[in-house]
């Protein structure tokens, strides 16, 4: 018996280096227009959390693992956001 299988025009994996790539692209475009200020700050850092995210999860197959080991990468991953926030709000005068 041969089990046949739909071929997927985009695997998953793919759609998430898209998503990665854009949003690489999106701040580096951030960079070069030279922006500044909170909101860009909070948009590129939660674009950089957004990116780790999709790595640890789909790359690192965190996703199939236990609640405890994605919440140590979660929890490391909002401490250096938020050491990274305050370390921008102690420079703004």
């Amino acid at each position: 018996m041969e089990i046949t299988h739909k071929p997927h025009f985009i695997r998953q994996c793919t759609l998430v280096w898209l998503t990665l790539m854009s949003l690489t692209v999106t701040t580096y475009a951030i960079g070069e227009a030279n922006l500044g200020g909170w909101a860009i700050m909070l948009t590129v850092l939660g674009t950089a959390v957004i990116k780790v995210q999709m790595v640890s999860s789909y790359f690192m197959g965190l996703r199939r693992t236990r609640r405890l080991w994605r919440g140590i990468v979660m929890g490391w991953l909002l401490l250096v956001a938020g050491l990274i926030t305050i370390a921008y709000l102690s420079t703004i005068k």
